[in-house]
């Protein structure tokens, strides 16, 4: 069901209204209680800490606050990739690291009386391990003041980067050692998203490539194959359902256990335009597939995003 275009011969306005007026019922919901949202607000921004849950709007913030689940977005708001989908600030330097961020979180995390706790990041290509033992750091400060707390980690790629080359060491080498410092951390999921499919990636994820992603996932597993790995779809760039099946696929040819399949939804004019709103029926057709060929926790619908029920798997 193709609803909406392409239409460079509009004006921005009128593109904007076109898209407002396009969005199809399912997609419409309520933001959520006002006292859930303005509690974590309040405790986030006193803290001068970021969750992706505010920065990318994500329209199921209220229902997983008030499961006591929430997002942490680490190492400041500002990526160094420029993915054509996301609605996360780049295009400028990034922040220098707040040596203080890992306690701000963990004390967020013990206010709100969290339970699952997921901690993302920018891309952090300017950093020597591109934040992956800062993953670790807030990691252990967050089980300082309760071990108990399930912690799910949703990283980058980790590839590239400066740090080793003079040893020698190849970008695929560096890669495996920053999942390790991760993975030797213990989380209770280690997620990574491969967000679309193939054909597509060099348009939606600049900077970022199909089998590498693939990549991180197997690494995970050949680890540590005790800790669950999970990656999520963006659909609506133009994708065929048999590109999505394939995708599926390829990610449990590497092991990965668990996946989330949602609807990209245009964060603005300069973002991807929206090819196609897939349906709630065709989201549940996917579902119904991706446990057919052997996930073991699965989550699609038009609104289901990265760490949507991220608790629910443990």
């Amino acid at each position: 069901m193709l609803i909406e275009t392409d239409s460079t011969d509009l004006s921005s306005n009128q593109r904007q209204r076109s898209d407002l007026v396009n969005l199809p019922e399912w997609l419409r919901r309520p933001v959520g209680k006002a006292s859930e949202l303005s509690t974590v607000q309040r405790i986030v921004k006193q803290r001068q800490i970021h969750t992706i849950c505010e920065e990318g709007r994500c329209p199921n913030r209220a229902e997983c606050y008030a499961q006591g689940t929430a997002t942490f977005l680490l190492m400041g708001p500002t990526c160094t990739r420029a993915c054509a989908f996301c609605q996360v600030d780049k295009g400028h330097a990034p922040m220098p690291l707040d040596a203080e961020e890992p306690r701000k979180v963990a004390e967020a995390v013990q206010l709100l009386g969290l339970k699952y706790v997921v901690l993302t990041s920018v891309a952090r290509d300017d950093l020597p391990d591109q934040g992956a033992s800062w993953f670790v750091q807030t990691m252990t400060a967050i089980r300082q003041l309760n071990s108990a707390i399930q912690i799910e980690v949703l990283t980058p790629d980790f590839w590239g980067g400066r740090d080793g080359r003079e040893a020698g060491l190849a970008p695929d080498d560096l890669q495996q050692q920053r999942i390790a410092t991760v993975v030797d951390a213990k989380p209770a999921c280690y997620n990574h998203n491969i967000e679309t499919v193939y054909r597509l990636q060099g348009m939606v994820r600049r900077g970022a490539r199909y089998e590498r992603s693939l990549r991180v996932l197997k690494l995970v597993k050949d680890l540590d194959a005790t800790i669950p790995t999970k990656s999520g779809l963006m659909l609506g760039h133009g994708e065929t359902l048999e590109e999505v099946v394939e995708t599926l696929r390829d990610l449990r040819a590497v092991g990965c256990d668990r996946v989330t399949i949602g609807q990209y939804m245009r964060p603005s004019l300069e973002h991807l335009p929206v090819r196609k709103y897939w349906t709630p029926e065709e989201f549940e057709h996917l579902g119904a597939i991706a446990r057919e060929i052997g996930f073991s926790h699965v989550r699609s619908g038009p609104l289901v995003r990265s760490s949507y029920h991220a608790g629910e798997g443990t």
